[in-house]
């Protein structure tokens, strides 16, 4: 056992008087030790809940001869930390929650670790933390927030509420509308009810074969949530004593797995952030062309929210990520040898599961799109790329063409568009809310979402080197690449510019000639780094490009 390190022979005998200092017994410490990975807090509603997990994940791990021993993470809330300066901090979380995981299992010396993450940074963090470690691992989330229908019959979720003030400010509804949004929208613990980023990173983890069948969808609040994670409990005994690590499971043909159901489901566009630092740290190959390349052969099979109305729940009832891998494997594009925790293969695993409801999960004969839900696009404007979540972005605005508002913050942009600024045929530019830039590249629902409450999300393109949250719909760019802080071309856009776009192509470029955007370069200005301090500061000096997946320099 690694955990002998703390526990063998007479010269750890101080360790063992500390282990028993926290109340185990000789029984208990001789066991395997589980670390439990948790990220409860209770702040983040994705979260508050996830003590109820871990005392399920301990159930079973106690069933199976284990001491479990819990230590927790940090995790951020993106929905409470957007629209301020704590949305820097948001992807910047990410890295610390890593470096927080490795400096405990290490200082500890866990033989095995069972993960419980839930939103958005906490779930690719503790990936990347598993990644370095390569530990026998296994992820459960908490598990999605229901839906609920309004007065009129549609689902609610939180971008009921972030579009809702955008109507407010354009007088389709009054205060008492967005009150009752505000009241009736989250009506549940668990992560937002949509395809956004918590739950496409939770729904990945499965298709990556680190998390069991269902962990994906099952919504928190049901009793199979619960017997879900006692069921992990108990199969990280098996992983332990199999010594089955995570970079057994987690390898370039399960990336590609991950890659693929993330185009068939419609997943948030930061997956194509989390997914690049993921492979990183377990030195898998990965390349945003690799992305496009995946999206050209996967059909769309899902259109969850934003992109649609149907939300986890009914992905739950419909099957769950198992029946979508399901339709996917049909047409030969899975790597169904791949090995999960469950102990057997990605093969076995489908053999039981279905499609119950084919409009919530298309047939792949019938999709609603014969390619993925996201797309990186490449031109003069994204040297090294940008995404947009192609299976939310209206028809008509796949091939466009407008023209550039230039904004140097989030803060400019909201300004314009809640003044009416904004118009039909518009680009509003968003520049220097890059990783390091911004820093943190913020997540921007707030001005995506004010658009689409005004009823322009059909006629009005958003860009940026930020980027954008899983929620957002519309043609919204993002993670532009290189950034504006680093001489990206986003830097010398001016008012007026036409910026065409075309999505079946994947390319985006600035209808401006060479001479004119060499002699920009001479003339205008980089805008200084701002003054920072603290763990932002270290972040922004040291942070890699978004193309990179913002992770950290080595």
């Amino acid at each position: 056992m690694i955990s002998d390190g703390i526990k063998e022979g007479a010269a750890r005998a101080p360790h063992r008087s500390l282990l028993k200092a926290g109340g185990l017994t000789d029984e208990q410490i001789y066991k395997p030790i589980i670390g439990i990975v948790n990220s409860f807090n209770e702040i983040v509603p994705g979260h508050i809940h996830l003590q109820t997990i871990s005392r399920a994940v301990k159930d079973g791990v106690l069933a199976a001869g284990g001491t479990p021993l819990e230590f927790n993470t940090i995790g951020v809330c993106d929905g409470i930390a957007m629209g301020h300066r704590g949305m820097k901090y948001s992807l910047a979380s990410r890295e610390v929650i890593a470096d927080s995981v490795e400096c405990m299992a290490y200082a500890h010396a866990f033989d095995a670790l069972v993960f419980i993450p839930n939103c958005d940074k906490i779930v690719p963090g503790m990936l990347m933390a598993a990644a370095r470690l390569n530990l026998p691992s296994i992820f459960i989330s908490g598990g999605p927030m229901l839906s609920l229908n309004d007065e009129n019959g549609k689902a609610m979720d939180l971008n009921t509420v972030f579009e809702a003030i955008g109507a407010l400010s354009s007088g389709k509804i009054d205060e008492s509308q967005l009150h009752y949004y505000e009241e009736n929208a989250c009506p549940s613990c668990g992560s937002c009810s949509g395809m956004f980023t918590a739950n496409s990173m939770n729904c990945l983890c499965e298709v990556l074969g680190i998390a069991l069948p269902g962990n994906g969808a099952t919504p928190a609040v049901y009793a199979n949530r619960i017997k879900l994670a006692k069921t992990a409990g108990m199969r990280i005994m098996d992983l332990y004593k199999s010594d089955t690590k995570f970079l057994d499971i987690v390898n370039e043909k399960s990336f590609r797995n991950a890659l693929t159901i993330d185009m068939a489901l419609g997943c948030s566009t930061n997956t194509v952030l989390h997914l690049p630092a993921i492979a990183r740290e377990a030195n898998v190959p990965f390349s945003l062309e690799l992305v496009n390349e995946i999206s050209e052969k996967t059909p769309n099979l899902c259109h969850l929210a934003p992109a649609g109305h149907h939300h986890m729940q009914d992905l739950y009832a419909a099957g769950g990520v198992q029946a979508v891998m399901k339709e996917v494997s049909k047409k030969g594009l899975l790597n169904e040898d791949c090995l999960t925790v469950t102990g057997g293969t990605v093969k076995q695993n489908l053999s039981v599961a279905k499609n119950l409801n084919e409009e919530v999960i298309r047939p792949i004969d019938a999709p609603y799109s014969k390619t993925g839900g996201l797309a990186i696009l490449f031109g003069n404007i994204a040297p090294k790329g940008c995404v947009v979540k192609r299976s939310a972005v209206d028809p008509s605005m796949l091939v466009n063409s407008a023209k550039a508002k230039v904004f140097n913050s989030e803060e400019e942009a909201i300004d314009a568009i809640m003044n009416g600024k904004i118009v039909k045929g518009d680009a509003v530019v968003i520049r220097y809310e890059g990783p390091a830039g911004g820093p943190g590249m913020r997540e921007m629902l707030s001005p995506t979402s004010a658009i689409a409450g005004m009823g322009l999300d059909k006629d009005v393109m958003l860009l940026t080197d930020g980027r954008f949250s899983g929620a957002t719909r519309g043609a919204a760019i993002g993670h532009i690449s290189p950034e504006a802080a680093s001489g990206g071309m986003i830097a010398y856009v001016k008012d007026g510019d036409i910026i065409e776009v075309n999505m079946h192509e994947y390319t985006i470029n600035l209808k401006v000639d060479d001479a004119e955007l060499e002699k920009r370069k001479s003339e205008m200005t980089i805008r200084p780094q701002k003054e920072l301090s603290g763990y932002i500061r270290r972040y922004a000096q040291n942070v890699l490009s978004a193309d990179q997946g913002a992770a950290m320099k080595r």
